[in-house]
């Protein structure tokens, strides 16, 4: 549990009317009423390039939007990433933000020949909340919820960042107002727990 949490809001649409907007909110609701501090990086709302080569996730500078999230990420104790589900996977401006952030020098250290990479966001836990149209179980067992283990095991895992809690919800478009509600109080008090 942490006092210090990131909200990495990763829903391109900035429209608040988007229910993993009005999650990612709750959170930072329930974690402000129980003293945390929280920050967050809309990536909506930032501006970088998509990175198009090796060389250029090694050793190009980061954008000063770039900087300053990873300013925030190395400030945290605990990330929470919100995002839906698109064509199975996380929307493509929130990969080109994680691309751009988690690099080599901030993420991740070079291995020396014939060793490990340096975890260096090592320390930090995180939760990852993925809203789709589809119900949830079949997100998790016939799809076996791939895209989700990715962005778990291949880029926090891949940094350090441990452990790895996840929500997933589904049939977010069916309306059903009760059902919607429940989610936000649950979101209010996994921020009050910081986790």
């Amino acid at each position: 549990m942490s006092a210090r949490i990131v909200i990495i809001q990763g829903h391109p649409d900035p429209d608040a009317a988007r229910f993993g907007r009005a999650l990612a909110g709750a959170y930072a609701e329930g974690a402000a009423q129980a003293g945390r501090v929280v920050r967050v990086i809309d990536v909506t709302a930032l501006d970088f390039p998509v990175l198009r080569s090796r060389e250029e996730w090694e050793g190009a500078a980061p954008t000063e939007d770039i900087r300053r999230a990873q300013a925030d990420i190395a400030w945290a104790g605990h990330l929470s990433i919100f995002y839906p589900l698109w064509l199975g996977s996380m929307p493509a401006l929130l990969k080109a933000f994680l691309e751009q952030a988690f690099r080599p020098g901030f993420a991740v250290a070079s291995a020396a020949q014939d060793r490990q990479w340096t975890r260096l966001l090592a320390g930090r836990s995180a939760r990852i909340v993925v809203t789709m149209g589809m119900p949830a179980l079949v997100y998790r067992w016939y799809f076996r919820a791939h895209s989700l283990k990715s962005l778990e095991r291949n880029i926090l895992g891949f940094c350090g960042i441990a452990p790895i809690r996840e929500c997933v919800i589904g049939m977010v478009e069916a309306g059903d107002g009760a059902r919607r509600e429940k989610w936000l109080r649950r979101m209010r008090a996994l921020g009050k727990e910081g986790r």
